[in-house]
C-alpha cells in the first residue's frame, strides 16, 4: 500500500480518520478515508500502489467501463446513459465554439462518439486496454493510453472533459498541471465528480456507493474542487447537477446494505429535493482557463 504524506489539495501533512469503507464492488477489503486537518479535504489513505490499482477495476461489476446490462441497476445505468450523453454534448457545446476535444478517462468511447457525431473533433485517453479496444471496434473513436497525456503538444485543445474521472487520477496535481498546459487560452475544463456533501452521502455514510474505495482516491465537496483548480489557473464558471446519479447511487447503496434496491428511488428523490442545501449527488464543474 502507498501512504499519502501530503494533502492533495493544500499539501499539508496532518490528517485524522474520517470513515472506514468496504470495497463493496469487488474485493470486500476495507479502506480508510482521512480528513485533512488544515483544509478539510477527504481522501482514501493508504491506497494501492500505482502498479496494483488496475486490479481493482477488473470486474464486470465495474460497469462504467462496460456495457453489461445484466441486472436491474446495470440495465438502468445503460438506459439512462443514452439520455445523459445528449445532455453532456449540449453542455459542452453551450460554452465553447471550439471543436478540438480531449476526453480523459474515455472508457468505452460512448461520450466521444456522441460528441463527434455532433461536430466535435474528439479523441480520448483511457488507461484500460480492453475499454480502448471496445471504443475502437464498437464506437469507432480514437483513444490512446493515459501516458499519452504527456506527449500532447501545448495548447492543442479547446475543451477537456473528465466525466467521473478526477476522483480516480493517481497523480492528481501533476496531471492537472499538464491539463492546463494543453488547453488553449480560455479553454474549458469539464469535471464531473460525486459530491460527498450530498444528502444521499450523509444518509448512507459508509455504505454510500460513491465512496467506491479504493478506485475513488479522492472525495470532493464543491469548495474542495474550486480551491484545487485555482492552484492550476482555472476559474469556476458553472455548476451543473447530475440528477439521475442520486437514483443510481442510492439504489446501489441500498444493495450494499442488503435492502430492497428500489428503496433507493425514494432516497434519490429526497436527495434531489434537498440539493439546494447540500448539492446534488454528483455535479459537473465547468472551469475556464485563466489568461
Amino acid at each position: 500500500m502507498n501512504t499519502i504524506r501530503n494533502c492533495p489539495v493544500c499539501e499539508e501533512t496532518y490528517f485524522k480518520d474520517f470513515l472506514e469503507v468496504k470495497d463493496h464492488m469487488i474485493t470486500q477489503e476495507k479502506f480508510k478515508i482521512v480528513e485533512c486537518d488544515a483544509c478539510g479535504f477527504h481522501f482514501t489513505n493508504p491506497i494501492p500502489e500505482a502498479d496494483k490499482i488496475g486490479e481493482y477495476y477488473k470486474s464486470e461489476k465495474y460497469i462504467s467501463h462496460s456495457s453489461n446490462k445484466k441486472g436491474l441497476i446495470n440495465f438502468l445505468y445503460n438506459t439512462v446513459r443514452s439520455i445523459t450523453l445528449k445532455e453532456k454534448v449540449k453542455w459542452v457545446r453551450n460554452v465553447t465554439e471550439g471543436k478540438c476535444l480531449l476526453d480523459i478517462g474515455s472508457g468505452t468511447g460512448h461520450f466521444l462518439k456522441a460528441a463527434n457525431d455532433n461536430g466535435f473533433n474528439g479523441i480520448g485517453l483511457e488507461p484500460d486496454a480492453d475499454a480502448r479496444d471496445f471504443a475502437h471496434k464498437n464506437n469507432h473513436v480514437r483513444s490512446s493510453s493515459q501516458e499519452e497525456l504527456y506527449n500532447i503538444e501545448a495548447k492543442s485543445f479547446d475543451v477537456v472533459t473528465m466525466w467521473h474521472v478526477l476522483e480516480h487520477v493517481y497523480d492528481l496535481r501533476k496531471d492537472l498541471k499538464r491539463i492546463e498546459e494543453i488547453l488553449n487560452s480560455n479553454g474549458k475544463l469539464f469535471i464531473a465528480v460525486p459530491n460527498m456533501n450530498s444528502y444521499d452521502a450523509r444518509f448512507y455514510k459508509k455504505n454510500w456507493a460513491s465512496y467506491d474505495v479504493p478506485r475513488h482516491l479522492y472525495h470532493f465537496k464543491q469548495n474542495d474542487i474550486s480551491r484545487l483548480l485555482l492552484d492550476f489557473g482555472f476559474d469556476l464558471k458553472k455548476v451543473i447537477p447530475m440528477r439521475y446519479d442520486a437514483y443510481y447511487i442510492s439504489m446501489l447503496s441500498e444493495k450494499y446494505k442488503n435492502r430492497f434496491i428500489l428503496f433507493g428511488v425514494f432516497r434519490g428523490l429526497i436527495s434531489n429535493m434537498k440539493a439546494k442545501k447540500y448539492g446534488y449527488s454528483s455535479q459537473v464543474y465547468v472551469f475556464e482557463k485563466r489568461n
